[in-house]
């Protein structure tokens, strides 16, 4: 991607040239280095380059000869000299240091992947400079924090070509990711070619519609390579090999995934011998009770290894359902021989077993922390999704951990308001908040967090179609993450981090990314003091700086109304709208909160039927503490409820009542659903109820994007202590509440 378009490290002069004086110079890398001193004066890149490596580091030198078009616009030849240094000058094996002074480039690094790591830092410095020409002085030193920093690409729901996935790989180094977790393969199409089994690549790569939506809806059948509507693709061995290069000489690993043993209804159409029912579309999950499964996955796992050299090979491992086990008639004879307890240990067999075959094959499994269930596996490492207590109980039991969870790590979550974004799976993950990841857990000892290996983004595709659309979802989220999982949590700040990120908007916008622009959207953050009846309230924006104007009486601001300049008191009820202004043009849509010292506020809530302890939120605390929650129910305001939502409040004594109002979210997606209704009744004792009204949803089920509904009740000034709060769930999912406000 570079090779045609980089013209860096062509230095003549380090002085201050004529007519540049006003010129500084971009320093703003990321990930943030360890340490950088800023030089004066610039290096004019016009010359012609001598590379000098040291005789470990040639390849880091000819990346930088493949990253960078050298112009011979110059009679002057300028030095870039690598170095082999020591533990004493660089501690880190995969560290480094950069002098730029005004006669060469010295690179000093003890490894090939120090001294990549050092070229990739220049070339992203070039990058960074207004005038391109320009190079500023500076004495870096830097070392990445985890020897893991990877990004998952999922090329089974949609198929991105192996060209593309070089220019991927290309913007992770650029960034210093250095593991590439390749998801081969899935149920929507398997995408390697493996030489003993053709039909995985000739009818399992390719299927009858090419939108994935439809076709999971569908009748999810596949079709042949050739067939004029087939939708597909897949790397043929040669492919793979030529990706697995390139990424080596970038500092990348690329790790394999091959699903098992769930996630295979392709491999399944193709071979149904290996299911369970022997029917082909009946089953996901391959038959463990059959010798024939073991083999089959052997002997494509034995192509992967000769086309990966990886240390790890990715074996999935998640989501595989039970049921096709219980009612198998091998499978219940292989728990009965191997002495299993039940289908959890079967699969935790099955792993075992895989694991087996990887170690006398040099190599280690990988696989999601669903492999934890029935007892891991003596040498398997762990990738931990599902929040982080499975990478947590993991390097406790002193297995490594590479840490993922969807609330800080999942790519193909909304980055803004979903209204104005393209269909995502769902959630809500801002820049910030992949930045604030810590992937350590505090619960974790010193002897525990040596497991942590890192951390990963993923990106899976169901709904990203194109390259277009996936450059939008990683960048610059992917930016954000690198700092993570590269730099020390010593300086880690965020208002740092958003100054730097500016400069990279002008990086992206020259290498032609399709990047996510930062939103115009106001976040209203309030503080919420229930003893003073206050909350203390402060703006934030995706925009650097930016001018917000705010209102307390839920008018729309105006170029006159007040300047937010920090943090400010509100008293009582108020209605704080804000928004962003350049000049006078108000940008994007105001931000409304309202602030609510209702007479509920910090009051006991008694649960008749239980919330769900994975959505616990604040507890008891949740649905009187003043807060509402945000775009996505796992932010810790929303709480969940798998049942219906069953609740009394108790205001302590006879109070007159005049309204009330309960919130709902619905993302059919993942399954959350507003209540069919809602209905409020009172009492004095709490042992008598009566009915005051019942209100029915008026929002459809059919209805796919994010909405809510705040059902809102005239209590007419009748009296009580107790305010009952029953809605009734009739589907088969959550429902999420956030506050019940009363006044």
């Amino acid at each position: 991607m570079f090779k045609y378009c980089v013209s860096v490290l062509l230095l003549t002069a380090c002085s201050v040239l004529p007519g540049k004086a006003q010129y500084t110079g971009n320093l703003d890398l990321i990930p943030r280095p360890t340490q950088l001193t800023a030089g004066s004066g610039f290096f004019h890149l016009n010359g012609q380059a001598l590379v000098f490596p040291g005789k470990d580091f040639r390849p880091a030198s000819q990346l930088l000869k493949e990253m960078g078009a050298f112009p011979a616009n110059g009679k002057t030849r300028s030095t870039i000299l690598f170095r082999q240094a020591n533990a004493t000058t660089i501690p880190h094996p995969d560290g480094y240091r950069i002098r730029i002074s005004p006669t060469a480039i010295t690179i000093d690094a003890r490894s090939n992947a120090g001294a990549i790591n050092a070229a990739l830092a220049i070339v992203q410095l070039s990058w960074l400079q207004p005038d391109r020409t320009l190079l500023p002085c500076a004495d870096i030193a830097d070392q990445p924090r985890f020897g893991y920093r990877g990004v998952h690409l999922d090329v089974s729901r949609n198929f991105f070509p192996a060209t593309y996935v070089k220019r991927f790989i290309d913007l992770m180094a650029l960034y210093r990711m250095n593991t590439f977790h390749w998801h081969l393969t899935d149920g929507a199409g398997w995408r390697l070619e493996i030489k003993k089994y053709p039909e995985l690549t000739q009818q399992a790569a390719w299927r009858n519609t090419a939108n994935w939506k439809e076709w999971w809806k569908s009748d999810r059948h596949y079709s042949h390579e050739g067939d004029p509507n087939a939708y597909g693709g897949y790397y043929t061995q040669q492919e793979a090999k030529d990706i697995v290069a390139y990424a080596a000489a970038r500092g990348i690993t690329v790790i394999p995934e091959i699903e098992m043993p769930g996630h295979s209804e392709e491999v399944l159409a193709m071979y149904p011998n290996l299911s369970c029912s022997g029917i082909p579309y009946k089953n996901s999950e391959f038959c463990l009770g059959n010798d024939s499964t073991f083999y089959f996955l052997q002997n494509v796992l034995d192509e992967v290894m000769a086309i990966f050299p990886s240390r790890y090979i990715h074996i999935g491992g998640d989501e595989a359902s039970t049921k096709a086990w219980k009612q198998c008639p091998k499978c219940q004879q292989r728990i009965h021989t191997e002495h299993l307890k039940d289908e959890k240990e079967l699969q935790s067999y099955a792993i075992r077993r895989m694991e087996k075959f990887l170690i006398s094959r040099h190599r280690k499994l990988l696989g999601w922390d669903e492999i934890l269930e029935g007892g891991l596996a003596p040498e398997a490492t762990v990738m931990s999704w599902r929040g982080e207590s499975g990478g947590i109980a993991a390097a406790k039991a002193g297995h490594d951990v590479v840490m993922t969870p969807g609330a800080y790590c999942y790519f193909d979550s909304y980055q803004a308001d979903p209204v104005t974004q393209p269909e995502a799976i769902g959630g809500f993950l801002p820049l910030e908040k992949v930045y604030s990841y810590e992937p350590v857990p505090r619960e974790l000892d010193s002897a525990a967090a040596k497991h942590v290996l890192g951390a990963q983004a993923n990106i899976w595709t169901e709904y990203i179609p194109n390259s277009y659309h996936l450059e939008y979802m990683t960048y610059p989220r992917m930016i954000a993450l690198s700092e993570v999982v590269w730099s020390d949590t010593l300086h880690k700040k965020w208002d740092d981090f958003h100054q730097r990120i500016q400069s990279h908007y002008l990086l992206l916008q020259r290498l032609n990314v399709n990047y996510y622009r930062p939103s115009y959207a106001v976040s209203i953050h309030p503080e919420i003091i229930t003893t003073q009846h206050e909350a203390a309230i402060t703006f934030s924006s995706e925009q650097y700086r930016p001018q917000i104007r705010y209102t307390l009486d839920g008018s729309t601001p105006t170029p006159q109304s007040t300047l937010y300049n920090g943090r400010f008191a509100v008293k009582g009820t108020a209605v704080v709208t804000a928004a962003i202004f350049q000049d006078t043009l108000l940008k994007g849509k105001p931000a409304v909160l309202a602030v609510d010292d209702h007479i509920a506020l910090g009051k006991k809530v008694i649960y008749n039927r239980p919330y769900n302890e994975k959505y616990a939120a604040q507890r008891e605390a949740t649905l009187v503490n003043g807060y509402r929650g945000s775009l996505t129910y796992g932010d810790g305001q929303w709480q969940g409820f798998l049942g219906d939502m069953d609740v009394t409040v108790d205001l302590e004594k006879v109070t007159p009542l005049h309204t009330l109002s309960v919130n709902f979210m619905q993302l059919t997606g993942p399954g959350v659903y507003i209540p069919a209704w809602v209905e409020v009744q009172l009492s004095d004792d709490g042992q008598h109820f009566r009915t005051v009204q019942q209100i029915n949803n008026d929002v459809p089920v059919s209805l796919s994007t994010l909405a809510f509904k705040d059902f809102k009740f005239n209590l007419g000034q009748q009296q009580a202590r107790y305010v009952r709060i029953h809605a009734k769930n009739e589907q088969r999912g959550f429902m999420f509440t956030d506050e019940i406000i009363i006044y």
